[in-house]
């Protein structure tokens, strides 16, 4: 697969970039947190190395095009706050999953639905996909609301399909074709 090229993707009020070791202490922050990890197919993490490992998975994943992880990051201080990725290409077929996850102190503020509208733009445009997919666990009201506000469809549910911290919990299958997108004219 095609290695992704540095990416920066701007709003008025976020910049997404590409993650870089120097983001391993507020990365740790976002994802060690058990209230922002509730619905995330992981435990929280509990040991710093975990960001470390994780910048350096991502990394990797940059060099061999498997997968896209941006930090998001507030325009004005460059403060991260969260992370957006498009993964599990089947380029194939022009399409992936999306997965994103936002610091419980900048819930409620409409951050995520402007970095992933950012994300999924340049996934049809730069990237050519023609589909975009997410899993939700069943619970994630918030994140169901967001999705529609993005145009995603709920597509169907999967049960049982994860086992995270000993509890097993099923998906809900939205998807995002770059038809609808340009439909309803982006977000």
């Amino acid at each position: 697969m095609p290695r992704f090229l540095p990416t920066t993707l701007r709003s008025p009020r976020l910049t997404l970039r590409m993650l870089t070791p120097s983001d391993a202490a507020s990365l740790f922050a976002i994802y060690r947190d058990d209230e922002t990890m509730r619905y995330w197919s992981c435990a929280p993490w509990r040991e710093p190395v975990q960001a470390v490992e994780h910048i350096t998975r991502s990394e990797d994943n940059y060099r061999d095009g498997s997968a896209l992880q941006l930090g998001v990051t507030l325009r004005d201080t460059g403060e991260l706050i969260g992370t957006v990725t498009l993964y599990a290409f089947m380029r194939a077929n022009r399409r992936c999953e999306i997965g994103y996850l936002l610091a419980r102190p900048h819930w409620g503020h409409g951050y995520m639905g402007e970095a992933l509208a950012l994300l999924i733009e340049h996934g049809f445009e730069q990237l050519e996909l023609n589909r975009i997919e997410a899993d939700l666990h069943p619970a994630n009201q918030a994140s169901a609301k967001l999705l529609g506000k993005l145009h995603f469809r709920l597509e169907g549910q999967l049960r049982e399909r994860w086992l995270v911290n000993g509890e097993l919990s099923g998906s809900d299958i939205y998807g995002l074709l770059r038809s609808d997108w340009r439909a309803a004219g982006g977000f």
